[in-house]
């Protein structure tokens, strides 16, 4: 079981979700760089649909790390590995 330390960050007093803490360092890496391009791409966008392309991105990236969607102390080891594993499969097929 967790504790409320260990799956929320407050910043300025605001509660922020951890990631989930059963990504392994590789996939880890992976999400969070396509969650700094979809972050990037959301600041540098010229168009409706850079701008929807690139928050879907983020979306995915966020959902992939635990950070929304189900919180991730409340799925099975096995669908938490699902979650992150479908998510870097999305987001790497958004580069080809």
């Amino acid at each position: 079981m967790t504790t409320d330390d260990e799956r929320w960050l407050v910043v300025d007093g605001r509660r922020w979700r951890r990631t989930d803490p059963l990504i392994p360092d590789d996939e880890l890496a992976r999400l969070k760089s396509h969650l700094g391009r979809g972050r990037s791409g959301v600041r540098t966008a010229t168009t409706d649909a850079e701008t929807k392309a690139t928050r879907h991105r983020t979306q995915l990236a966020k959902v992939g790390l635990g950070e929304r969607g189900t919180p991730w102390w409340e799925q099975t080891d096995s669908q938490r590995r699902e979650r992150w594993e479908s998510a870097l499969a999305e987001l790497d097929a958004l580069d080809d």
